[in-house]
């Protein structure tokens, strides 16, 4: 399903926002519930921004981030956070790579963990014994990676769905291997500045606090430039059978369909919840599960980024009916996007959406992670208020035109691993 970044006007979610010093893009909220601060800082700097040959350079580079600064060694910096009871966590996807910090809001303890992160952020010294540990580590899960059906399905259909594009650019052990030390000192240089910067904070601060913490985590960043990432070209549907001695056969459906700033976003992501996206509620799983009992699960979503992400189909399936499972899918998708939900199916979509919206932003780090989409992203600040009112205005109407103009079922890339014998 997409990722929704929304809360009900009556939450209260109250999003401050300012430009740093430094050129950062910053978002805030200001909440004094609990004595804890989230910090997220994030750059476009994602694998879209890895070549073909290199792929995992972005995700290695990340990684190499925490590997000792100029003012803390690897060691003093885990520890540092660990003694202030801070988390530290790494956000990686397509288009974002940055971190993810939890602290107390207590001065000294967040102090503590601030300025680790900030050091670790603007005056990385990427050390060659770390790099070749993590190089190596890196060549490990990508080995380990084939050996799994469901991420070897997921990088298929990626190579089918963007075969000339970075979204369906994969890291394998080849391509880790060229990296080269130099490289990550290039990639950090070209990405991590701070016209790609963008910071949220959600906690117990307030606003003369936050600024300050912002200027902090990106003052010595390079300015570097704004982002420029290719379009995306449909191809035509290809299907890819990959031998697996998986006991069961993973089937994947694609085609590329939806960037965040699509204006047919809320109709796509309606009409999904009724496709695929809404559980024992969507259609897929009736006609996959209940009616004919061809896999425990069958699913939809639809992954928005900066260019036109994936619309995605998948299941699991008995090796000996994997050609009959993917067939039904397939009619079930054609006959959605050929006739849209019926009534009664649009009306349980909104019910259920708009009644799961308080489990979307009932914890801080889950406001922190809608509210960070919506600063990458350059969503606007209404989005949150707006957001159900715009759920409910979706029309049977619009769900078929979403779809139609989006999802064309002959082009959609399949991939099928454990493939019949």
């Amino acid at each position: 399903m997409i990722l929704a970044v929304a809360a009900p006007a009556e939450a209260g979610v109250k999003i401050d926002h300012w430009t740093a010093q430094s050129g950062a893009r910053v978002n805030f909220v200001e909440s004094h519930a609990l004595p804890i601060v989230d910090i997220a800082i994030e750059f476009a700097a994602g694998s879209a921004y890895d070549s073909r040959e290199q792929a995992g350079l972005a995700r290695l580079s990340l990684a190499m981030l925490k590997a000792g600064s100029s003012r803390y060694s690897e060691t003093e910096a885990s520890r540092r956070i660990a003694d202030a009871g801070a988390q530290l966590r790494e956000n990686f996807d397509l288009d974002r790579a940055g971190f993810a910090l939890r602290s107390l809001s207590s001065e000294a303890e967040r102090k503590a963990a601030t300025q680790t992160l900030a050091d670790m952020l603007q005056a990385p010294l990427f050390p060659a014994e770390a790099f070749e540990r993590e190089k190596a580590r890196a060549i490990a899960n990508a080995r380990e990676a084939e050996t799994q059906p469901d991420r070897v399905a997921e990088r298929r259909l990626y190579a089918l769905m963007y075969p000339a594009h970075p979204y369906g650019f994969s890291e394998t052990p080849d391509t880790l291997a060229s990296i080269k030390r130099e490289d990550v000192e290039r990639h950090y240089r070209n990405c991590f500045g701070s016209a790609r910067a963008v910071v949220t904070i959600v906690g117990d601060l307030d606003r003369d606090a936050a600024k300050a913490l912002a200027e902090e985590l990106t003052s010595r960043l390079s300015k570097g430039t704004d982002p420029a990432l290719a379009p995306v070209a449909t191809p035509a549907g290809a299907t890819l059978r990959v031998a697996h001695p998986s006991t069961q056969s993973h089937v994947l459906l694609g085609v590329a369909a939806v960037s965040r700033s699509d204006p047919d976003y809320f109709p796509l992501f309606v009409g999904n919840y009724s496709l695929g996206g809404g559980g024992f509620r969507s259609r897929l799983l009736r006609e996959v599960r209940e009616k004919r009992g061809y896999a425990y699960s069958a699913y939809s979503y639809f992954r928005p980024y900066e260019r036109e992400g994936p619309f995605l189909v998948g299941l699991e399936t008995r090796r000996d009916q994997a050609r009959e499972a993917l067939e039904l899918a397939r009619s079930v998708v054609g006959e959605f996007v050929k006739h849209g939900p019926t009534e009664a199916e649009l009306k349980a979509a909104k019910k259920g959406l708009v009644g799961g919206f308080p489990l979307r932003i009932d914890t801080n780090r889950k406001i922190l992670e809608q509210i960070a989409a919506i600063g990458f992203y350059k969503l606007p600040l209404e989005w949150l208020d707006e957001f159900p009112a715009r759920v409910e205005a979706v029309t049977l109407a619009q769900v078929r035109s979403a779809f139609a103009k989006r999802i064309d079922p002959e082009k959609l890339s399949i991939v099928v691993v454990g493939a019949p014998d």
